[in-house]
Order: structure tokens, then C-alpha cells, then sequence
């Protein structure tokens, strides 16, 4: 199992200007890994990353969009696998970070928590292609590719939760956050 902080470690060494679209949890920890005006942050949207991750892809075929999704969070919105399949956007990679559990609703456990093949579901949906690790090193050592890949892209990483960082839900819900996205994403457009 992988560390979810070591993960978005990796990530945000080849983050540069790509829009990223982390909810729950992974949000939390990405805020405070790699703060940054293009994080796009989704409140009260369990289950939606995917779908704003795909809107974001095909509205910006210019910057590369990643997703940063949780296991639970996707099995609430498993048919969005088909519809980001079938628009197939070439600048989508989407990662789950599957911990078997809803992490900040309390750990309580997914359905099927160590039997769902995340993976096999977004293969069998029709993404270009799809990925599963469990180990921090073969992870860091495919990462440069994964993001760079035609997407769309699926990545489940098997982890475990990593240094504790805040789970701050007032810079989360704040209109500035979403307002310094609006403007980053602008700018982006030259």
C-alpha cells in the first residue's frame, strides 16, 4: 500500500500547469502538498470529480486535467467511467485513490471494499488505458508517463492515509478559492 501523501508527492513534482481536480481527502492533503491557483476545488460534489475533471478536459483541450478521485467517491458516479470512455478526452488522467473506505465521513467502509477492481471497471468502460499500483516505487517510476499519456487515463492507487494534514472546510467552501481558480484559468487562456 502506498501512502496517499508519498503519491501526490510524486505528482506534484511533475504538476506544472495542468488543472487538477482532487476532492475529499486528497484535496485536503493536495492543498497543503501543492497549493495552487488551478487546483479546482469541488465542495459537496462526493461522487463528481470525474464529471467536472471531463467538463474541464473538454472546455480546456489546451491544458492536461487531472483527477484526483476517491474509491468511494466514485462508486457514487460508476457510469461516469462510460461517458469520460466514450468523449475520450486525450488530456484526461484520472486517478482513485482507493482506500476502501469514506475517509472524512468517518472510515466507514465502501460496498465491496477489497473486491472491486477499480481498474477492470474503467477498462471494461473504455478508457485508453488502465493502471493499479500498490507500490510507492513502481508508482514513482511510471508516474512521468501516466501523466503525459493520451488520456483518457486511469490510475488506482491501493493506499493507506499518510501524515495527517488539516481538513480546513472553511478554505474549502470559501468563494475565494473558487474565485482564484476562475482567474487562474483565464489567465491560463492567454
Amino acid at each position: 500500500m502506498i501512502p496517499r501523501d508519498q503519491a501526490l508527492k510524486v505528482l506534484a513534482d511533475l504538476v506544472t500547469d495542468e488543472i487538477v481536480v482532487a476532492v475529499y481527502q486528497s484535496c485536503f492533503d493536495w492543498a497543503a502538498i501543492r497549493p495552487r491557483d488551478l487546483n479546482y476545488v469541488s465542495t459537496g460534489a462526493m461522487g463528481q470529480a470525474s464529471s467536472h475533471g471531463l467538463g474541464l478536459a473538454l472546455g480546456r483541450p489546451d491544458k492536461r486535467v487531472l483527477v484526483f478521485d476517491g474509491d468511494g467517491s466514485l462508486l457514487m458516479n460508476l457510469g461516469s467511467l462510460v461517458t469520460v470512455a466514450t468523449a475520450a478526452p486525450p488530456n484526461l488522467v484520472h486517478f482513485v485513490f482507493e482506500n476502501g473506505c469514506y475517509e472524512v465521513n468517518g472510515g466507514h467502509p465502501i460496498p465491496g471494499a477489497g473486491k472491486v477492481d477499480f481498474a477492470g471497471f474503467a477498462r471494461a468502460a473504455g478508457y485508453r488505458a488502465a493502471h493499479r499500483f500498490d507500490d510507492l516505487d513502481a508508482f514513482r517510476a511510471a508516474a512521468p508517463d501516466l501523466v503525459a499519456a493520451e488520456g483518457p487515463v486511469f490510475v488506482c492507487l491501493r493506499i493507506v492515509p499518510g501524515a495527517p494534514y488539516p481538513r480546513d472546510y472553511g478554505w474549502m467552501h470559501s468563494p475565494e478559492v473558487r474565485e482564484r481558480f476562475r482567474r487562474a484559468l483565464r489567465e491560463s487562456a492567454g
